[in-house]
């Protein structure tokens, strides 16, 4: 088994790992967040990257991730609607399935929301949710809750 580092600064050399062997590899914002949520476990709200754990302590592995996700995430809120419509279509396209079904899972299942990072704000996750919402809205070609009803 590889000695792990310890100290200060192997967190950021373990932030450094994390984007450039694996974060900078992944094309859209979207898609750096759903991976880092996905290595966070649901019971506990640990991230676990078992390379990164070979490298670094569990713990730093776990700041370093976290991290990670927080900063990604505040990078896609601080993109314009238009942004964050484009990058989400470009993760959809990566996906597998059809896009109609894809989106209607989303809609129905809103998995969407298990995205965003444990130490999110409430209103940086209302944020997430309501720009998330608004934009498969518009990919379904369902008018904004703001649009005007069509006269009777």
């Amino acid at each position: 088994m590889a000695e792990t580092q310890t100290g200060p600064p192997n967190r950021k050399r373990a932030i450094q790992d994390v984007w450039a062997r694996t974060l900078s590899q992944i094309p859209t914002a979207l898609g750096r967040i759903a991976y880092l949520a996905s290595l966070r476990d649901p019971n506990t709200g640990r991230y676990q990257h078992f390379g990164l754990a070979q490298l670094y302590s569990a713990e730093e592995s776990d700041q370093a991730l976290r991290e990670s996700h927080g900063r990604v995430f505040s990078e896609w809120l601080n993109f314009s609607l238009a942004e964050q419509q484009d990058d989400l279509e470009s993760y959809l396209a990566s996906l597998e399935g059809d896009r109609a079904t894809v989106l209607a899972a989303w809609t129905k299942l809103q998995s969407y929301r298990n995205l965003m990072p444990v130490d999110a704000s409430a209103a940086e996750s209302e944020l997430f949710v309501t720009d998330l919402e608004l934009i498969l809205r518009l990919l379904r070609g369902e008018p904004s809750p703001s649009s005007p009803s069509p006269a009777a």
